[in-house]
């Protein structure tokens, strides 16, 4: 069972609102409900000027037929919980999910008929909108509904929405929850083949301890044994100087850095929809990150804007819990007002060598010098231009600015596979002096 999100109304807590008015409830008569009280109320008139009891009879049903009916709803309507559930509550653009609704009638009586409509976005599909017959006290019921959405981001789900009908159609009530659901649509991952850039990026993204040996024992620090150390790490020089046991104490392996440069620069690309050139940016950089992790990479994404994730300092001790919140950043990432780079190059540690990616619009002659400053001293600079929207002339000019400036430039076309220009982009980083002149 997939776990709620947030304001999913589940795990045994039911949602609603207050019960209303016993006044308010009235307006819910239907024509027929109005007309049974207009008749009962003129059969009663006749009946004590006329002096007929059958006709006080025939109108005191007819008054008290809706009135019970009312009474009966009101009564159900605040006693029937709803609760719902979105499995799952994160899933990638172009997948399908499940929304499942379960109602609850805690009441002593058996409910009416029972129209349900939960309100959800037009992207995710029309509203759904189900009928069940009646709920007896005490029991359940379970609809269930698809969502399917090609537009990464955050949508709401809900409010769910009851309307409640009496099996003589005098009544009409309606109720609405507070509880929402939140579903994110994450941008589409697509799987990349474990190829090896160059630079600090070789290998599978661990670097390799200090050795031993070319530090000298002498420079290492050794520390106190604790419980499960290793007893071949035991450093005996210092345990005989001590008078205590102490162990060596090893240098933490280096692992491969890379940073994934995302341009939002509205000025950088054309159209819209879910397959326009930013879309293809962001579902590269979403590919790059999560391949990158899965690798031992230590990963940070950058925006041209100078937003980066995770914020300096505070980065997350899990790789996949950090996957998760850049992919969520991903989600819902818009774009920028910014007029180039600066920013970002500015956001970027000085002399870095870490394996630079870098997810492109249309890039001219001028930002293509500022990212040129962003590449200097990296381990390896590859930057996926997305292609065709502008003329190919201009696309292949602005191309070479890049390779000019120090960058792998690879044109990413609409229907090319990422994976294929990724190997060549690694082929390519990792050749002498690759994609520098």
């Amino acid at each position: 069972m997939a776990t709620p999100g947030p304001g999913d109304g589940a795990g045994g807590e039911p949602s609603g609102d207050e019960p209303g008015p016993l006044r308010a409830a009235f307006s819910g008569l239907t024509t027929r409900g109005r007309s049974f009280l207009a008749a009962g109320a003129a059969a009663l008139g006749c009946a004590y000027l006329l002096g007929q009891e059958d006709l006080l009879r025939v109108g005191a049903l007819l008054v008290v037929l809706p009135v019970v009916a009312v009474l009966v709803l009101h009564r159900t309507r605040n006693r029937v919980t709803a609760a719902r559930r979105v499995d799952p509550v994160r899933m990638p653009a172009g997948e399908e999910g499940r929304v499942r609704l379960q109602l609850s009638n805690d009441a002593r009586l058996p409910s009416g008929m029972l129209m349900l409509q939960d309100h959800v976005p037009y992207v995710l599909g029309p509203k759904p909108r189900f009928t069940l017959e009646r709920i007896e006290p005490g029991g359940r019921r379970e609809v269930t509904y698809r969502i399917r959405s090609d537009l990464r981001g955050r949508y709401p789900l809900g409010p769910l929405q009851l309307r409640l009908a009496d099996p003589f159609g005098m009544v009409e009530l309606t109720r609405s929850y507070r509880t929402r659901s939140t579903l994110t649509v994450l941008p589409p991952v697509e799987p990349l083949p474990p190829v090896r850039f160059g630079g600090l990026a070789r290998g599978d993204g661990v670097g390799t301890r200090r050795s031993l040996a070319s530090a000298g024992e002498d420079d290492l620090i050794p520390r106190e044994y604790r419980h499960g150390d290793d007893l071949r790490r035991v450093h005996w020089r210092s345990t005989a100087h001590r008078g205590a046991l102490m162990v060596r104490r090893e240098e933490a392996p280096r692992r491969a850095r890379c940073t994934v440069l995302l341009d939002t620069r509205r000025a950088g690309y054309v159209l819209g929809g879910a397959a326009a050139p930013f879309e293809r940016a962001v579902a590269g950089a979403a590919s790059a990150l999560a391949h990158l992790t899965r690798q031992g990479y230590e990963v940070r994404l950058l925006t041209d804007d100078g937003t980066q994730l995770p914020e300096t300092g505070g980065e997350a001790a899990d790789p996949y819990e950090l996957t998760g919140r850049l992919l969520d950043f991903l989600a819902v990432v818009d774009y920028a007002d910014s007029a180039g780079f600066e920013p970002a190059l500015a956001a970027r540690p000085v002399g870095g060598d870490e394996l630079l990616l870098a997810f492109l619009g249309s890039v001219d002659p001028v930002q293509a010098g500022v990212l040129g400053r962003m590449a200097a001293g990296a381990g390896g600079a590859a930057a996926f231009v997305v292609a065709g929207q502008l003329d190919p002339y201009v696309e292949e000019q602005r191309l070479n600015g890049l390779r000019g400036n120090g960058w792998t430039a690879l044109p990413h076309h609409p229907g090319v596979p990422l994976g294929t220009l990724w190997q060549r982009a690694a082929v390519e980083v990792a050749a002498p002096g690759g994609g520098r002149g």
